[in-house]
């Protein structure tokens, strides 16, 4: 598998269903890489839910994504690496260009943000300084506050076409692709059709161009998160805390280490 570039990301709209994963640290992104199946990979601001246990992604500085970024580009060759902009890191050209400069240093091959038409400008310039920017509207995590809540977007007329149109204003700012989250599919199906640029999709459907989920949910790693757009690839809540169970009871019964487990 040839490594995954922005150019070739977007070309393969309409060729092929793009695949994309969240993910945080060294270990998993290892057997991303081995698994030669991602297209993607996005370091998000969901750090501060998945491995921070946070109630919401606005405490994310820049510092936590870059650190991330740097574990995960350790150990990727193929996918496309992008790595999220915190709430507030973009404020205005000046803080976005510092922001996307550590991030860029960090490993990341894209940066992503969050916001619609009130974005452009910000995408605009960032493409601009050649820094390659995947979009993200419908439900805004950072935006939480103003959306009162984590709600499914798209529901009236007038925010659908809202939605239609950042999508539109984001790809002319130089936006290569675009994540719509918990959206109406009807909405993320026209947006979709709208636009010559990739939509990657989580709570949107399957009219997307791709998919894209949190590693750790798709894997089952907490039994917690049960959203109706996820499902479960895996159980590791109960394969890891078997495991863990299996091990201390060897220890106390003095099984573990045994000879084969020692020098």
């Amino acid at each position: 598998m040839k490594r995954m570039t922005v150019p070739r990301f977007k070309r393969l709209k309409g060729k092929r269903k793009l695949v994309m994963v969240t993910v945080y640290d060294y270990t998993f992104a290892k057997l991303i890489e081995a698994c030669q199946c991602i297209d993607a990979v996005l370091v998000g601001d969901s750090l501060g839910n998945v491995i921070q246990g946070l109630d919401t992604t606005l405490p994310v500085e820049v510092q936590h994504i870059a650190y991330h970024t740097k574990a995960v580009s350790r150990a990727l060759g193929t996918p496309l690496i992008v790595a999220d902009m915190p709430f507030m890191s973009y404020y205005n050209k000046d803080t976005a260009a510092k922001t996307a400069e550590v991030l860029m240093k960090s490993g990341a091959h894209a940066v992503k943000l969050e916001g619609g038409v009130e974005k452009a400008d910000i995408v605009k310039f960032l493409t601009q300084q050649g820094i390659p920017v995947m979009g993200h509207i419908g439900m805004t995590p950072q935006s939480v506050n103003m959306l009162g809540g984590y709600k499914i977007q798209g529901k009236r007329p007038e925010l659908a076409e809202y939605l239609i149109e950042s999508a539109k204003a984001l790809q002319e700012a130089g936006a290569f692709s675009i994540v719509i989250e918990t959206t109406k599919k009807e909405v993320a199906k026209a947006i979709t059709e709208a636009i010559s640029i990739p939509t990657i999709g989580i709570g949107a459907g399957k009219h997307t161009d791709g998919q894209v989920l949190v590693l750790y949910d798709m894997l089952g790693m907490d039994p917690d998160i049960n959203f109706t757009f996820l499902k479960k690839y895996a159980n590791l809540a109960d394969t890891i805390t078997n495991a863990l169970q299996t091990y201390s009871k060897e220890v106390r019964e003095e099984i573990f280490p045994d000879d084969e487990h020692s020098f």
